[in-house]
């Protein structure tokens, strides 16, 4: 059975969850624990009540939101996403898949449809990072991942800790220990989100059914030459990093599109210049190389590729060159039979779906590891989030819902 989902209502509370933003007509800001992460949870928490869910908030200021099936020992199957933007970000990403979420239990609450397994919707605190500089930090603290003295550890450009911001908004994160999600509890997460990307738009695809999430490798390059006049110093007895920069930046595209593995990523998407001034060859040149597969060959063969580019380089040139491990995270394979319990769903509703990877880490990457996970895209726009002309429009949302809310009964039912 379809279940039928209001798309009228969704894009109304859409619509209200868009004006609780700190930057009004630069985009969306919404950072967690500000007074309008507290206004957008205050609104979240009229929804469940209205839905009868009971609400439980852990210590890092994730919400739970339970609808009992008529097994309440059984496992729960749980969906949901995030509410916190970056900077002048969109009012889609995150927010579809928590509004998608309250708006997929509904439409099998009010279908009257018996459920032996309990609904969750579960809303994570703190995914993008952008206080802290660490994404998905609800999700590791719900998970213990972070435990206490790492929540004091994680500092904003201000200096104030994770653990001293939970305590000012109300939270408690010294009791976060006893608030962990465990495997057992659980039968199945789904998570709804935006692709973030052109692939279902550019096929025409109203959704996509993901497989895996790309592996993240974060380097920083350091190159250090000797700083000169920039007239006076012949090109022939020059140690220039930024020259040397451009070459290695130049081969980082290239090892990327030969590894082999067709899914393959890297960026430079940071460079610093010391002194930066425009009369004097740098002394000292930094970059980051962001590098990203769904296979860990594919970003094993981009990191040693680097190293042995940089060494070739700085031998070359008479400079120095320094590969640092910054962070990382494992490629993460999401369950195929729930992938393939969607992929029936999609069929039933005449949806026309691609398999595909993500190159963006969710909150679902977290669940992974532990229980069935899968995740549901939607189309963006012109690929465009993290900026305020970020769009999906109603009849792909309303289609990504449907499909979701079809996916639970079927796993709670």
């Amino acid at each position: 059975m379809s279940l039928t989902v209001d798309i009228s209502r969704l894009m109304s509370r859409l619509e209200t969850m868009s004006g609780f933003n700190s930057t009004p007509g630069k985009g969306i800001t919404r950072f967690s624990y500000s007074p309008e992460d507290r206004k957008a949870r205050d609104y979240l928490g009229t929804l469940f009540s209205s839905m009868g869910l009971k609400v439980a908030v852990d210590g890092a200021g994730n919400i739970r939101a339970r609808l009992e099936g008529f097994d309440p020992g059984s496992p729960a199957v749980l969906t949901g996403s995030h509410i916190d933007t970056v900077l002048h970000g969109g009012k889609y990403d995150g927010a579809v898949g928590t509004l998608g979420a309250i708006e997929a239990v509904q439409s099998i609450l009010e279908s009257g449809l018996p459920r032996r397994h309990p609904l969750e919707v579960t809303v994570f605190a703190e995914e993008e990072g952008s206080n802290f500089g660490s994404t998905l930090a609800g999700s590791k603290a719900l998970f213990g991942k972070y435990s206490l003295a790492d929540l004091e550890k994680l500092r904003n450009p201000e200096g104030k800790s994770m653990a001293d911001m939970l305590r000012e908004g109300g939270y408690s994160p010294e009791t976060m220990k006893n608030s962990l999600l465990r495997p057992e509890e659980v039968k199945a997460m789904v998570e709804l989100h935006i692709e973030q990307s052109v692939v279902l738009e550019s096929k025409g695809i109203p959704v996509g059914i993901v497989e895996a999430v790309a592996g993240i490798r974060a380097l920083e390059i350091r190159l250090t030459g000797v700083p000169n006049h920039a007239g006076a110093t012949p090109m022939t007895l020059r140690q220039d990093p930024l020259v040397a920069a451009a070459h290695l930046i130049s081969r980082i595209e290239l090892l990327a599109g030969g590894s082999g593995t067709g899914s393959t990523t890297a960026t430079v998407g940071k460079i610093t210049c010391f002194p930066n001034v425009s009369n004097i060859i740098p002394g000292e040149v930094r970059f980051t190389v962001d590098i990203r597969d769904v296979k860990d060959t594919g970003i094993r063969f981009v990191e040693a590729g680097i190293e042995k580019e940089a060494s070739a380089v700085a031998a070359s040139r008479g400079i120095s060159i320094e590969v640092v491990p910054v962070s990382g995270s494992d490629p993460v394979v999401l369950d195929g039979h729930i992938a393939d319990i969607t992929e029936d769903c999609a069929r039933r509703r005449n949806l026309g779906y691609l398999r595909m990877n993500s190159g963006a880490v969710h909150d679902a990457c977290m669940f992974a590891p532990l229980v069935p996970t899968g995740m549901i895209f939607i189309p963006s726009k012109g690929g465009r989030s993290h900026v305020p002309e970020e769009y999906s429009s109603p009849g792909d949302i309303e289609k990504g819902v449907s499909l979701l809310a079809d996916v639970l009964y079927e796993l709670a039912k």
